[in-house]
C-alpha cells in the first residue's frame, strides 16, 4: 500500500476521534488518484508500451512519467458539456456515485497491522463486496441520463456483465471466509499467517495454495467488473463507440478514468489480502514490530503483481461477445467456485 498509511500507522493515537477521522478521509482522498497515476503511468503506458514493442509517451516528464498529469490537466480545462436532452442531475451526479463506491473501497484495506487501516470492520469484506456494487448504479445513471442509444446500451450491458459477475466473486470470497473463519481483512491476514498446510511445520502459508481456483475466478471477476478488455462490452469502440461513457468530457470523464483505475488498485489490494497474505511475509512473527514499517511496502509489491495480472489479460484477450460473456460466467466460473466451494467447506470440518 501507499507510504501514507505507515505514517498514519505512526501517529499518536491520543488525538482527538475528529481528528482521527479527518486524517484518515484525506488519507484515503489522496490514495484514489495516486494510485490511479501509479497504475496508469506502470501499465498503461510503460508495460504496455513494452509488451507491443512500442516506446510509449517520451515527451512529458522524463521518460514521459508526467504525461498523465499533463493529460489529466488537459481535462480540467475542457468545457463541461452536457447535451441539451440529458437529465441533468443524473448526468452530473453519474460519475461521482463511481467515484464515491471507489473510495469506499479503500476503507478497509490493512497495509499493516490496526490501526493502519481506515476502518477495521468486523465484516470488512462484506463491506467491500457491497460498495463495489454502488458503480452499477452510476454506470446506469450514466446510460440513461446521457439520451444517447449507445450510451444507454452501454449502461445496460454493464449492468448485465457487474450483476452476472458478482455471484462468482462473492463465491470466491466465501471459500477465504470460511477457511480463515472470519470477515475481518485483518483477520484473514493473521489466519493465513497462521496457516500451516502439513502439522504446524513450516511458516504460515497463503490462501492461494489452497485456493488457487478460487484465485483465478476471482481475477476474471475482477477483470469483469472493471470493464477491462476481454470484458470491456459496455465502453466497445467498435460498437458503441464508448459506451455509457460516450457523452462525457472534461473533469467527469476523468472521474471515470480515475474510478478505472483506482479500483483495479482497490481490488488487487483485496486479492492480495485474500489469497497472498496481505501485508504479511512469510518467515516473520505477524506480531512482530517490523509490520509497522515493512507491511505498507509489503502490500503494495503484491498489488503491483496482482495488477500485472490484470493487465497482461487487458493487453492479450480480444473482447469477448456479449453471449459469450454470460456463457463464461454462467457456465463454467459460478459451477467450478461451487464445487470449490464444498470442497473447502469438507476439509474445513475434517481437518
Amino acid at each position: 500500500m501507499s507510504a501514507q498509511l505507515a505514517v498514519l500507522a505512526a501517529l499518536d493515537w491520543d488525538l482527538p476521534y475528529w481528528a482521527v477521522t479527518l486524517i484518515k478521509v484525506l488519507v484515503a482522498a489522496l490514495l484514489v488518484p495516486t494510485t490511479a497515476l501509479i497504475l496508469g503511468i506502470v501499465f498503461l503506458f510503460k508495460i504496455m508500451s513494452w509488451m507491443q514493442s512500442r516506446l510509449g509517451p517520451q515527451e512529458a516528464g522524463p521518460k514521459g512519467l508526467l504525461q498523465l498529469l499533463a493529460d489529466g490537466v488537459k481535462f480540467l480545462q475542457k468545457e463541461d458539456v452536457i447535451p441539451e436532452r440529458a437529465d441533468r442531475f443524473a448526468f452530473k451526479v453519474a460519475p461521482m456515485i463511481v467515484l464515491v463506491s471507489t473510495f469506499l473501497l479503500y476503507v478497509i484495506i490493512p497495509a499493516g497491522p490496526d490501526p493502519a487501516v481506515i476502518a477495521d470492520l468486523p465484516t470488512g469484506i462484506f463491506f467491500a463486496l457491497a460498495v463495489s456494487s454502488l458503480s452499477v448504479i452510476g454506470v446506469l445513471m450514466a446510460g440513461w441520463a446521457s439520451a444517447n442509444k449507445y450510451a444507454l446500451m452501454g449502461g445496460i450491458r454493464a449492468a448485465g456483465q457487474l450483476i452476472a459477475y458478482e455471484l462468482p466473486m462473492v463465491l470466491a470470497v466465501v471459500g477465504v471466509i470460511i477457511q480463515a473463519g472470519t470477515l475481518n481483512m485483518n483477520g484473514i491476514v493473521v489466519a493465513q499467517a497462521n496457516f500451516k498446510l502439513f502439522g504446524d511445520v513450516g511458516p504460515g502459508i497463503p490462501f492461494i495454495i489452497t485456493q488457487l481456483p478460487m484465485f483465478l475466478i476471482f481475477l476474471a471477476a475482477m477483470q469483469a467488473e472493471l470493464t477491462q478488455p476481454p470484458f470491456d462490452m459496455p465502453v466497445a469502440e467498435s460498437e458503441l463507440v464508448s459506451g455509457y461513457q460516450v457523452e462525457y468530457t472534461g473533469f467527469r470523464f476523468l472521474f471515470f478514468f480515475l474510478a478505472e483505475f483506482a479500483t483495479a488498485f482497490a481490488f488487487g489490494a483485496i486479492a492480495s489480502v485474500l489469497f497472498l497474505g496481505g501485508w504479511y511475509l512469510p518467515g516473520l512473527d505477524v506480531n512482530s514490530e517490523w509490520f509497522w514499517l515493512i507491511g505498507p511496502a509489503v502490500l503494495f509489491a503484491k498489488i503491483m503483481l496482482v495488477s500485472f495480472l490484470i493487465f497482461w489479460f487487458r493487453f492479450t484477450y480480444p473482447r469477448l461477445r456479449e453471449d459469450q460473456l454470460q456463457r463464461l460466467a454462467w457456465k463454467w466460473l459460478i459451477p467450478i467456485s461451487l464445487v470449490w466451494l464444498a470442497v473447502t467447506a469438507v476439509f474445513k470440518v475434517v481437518m
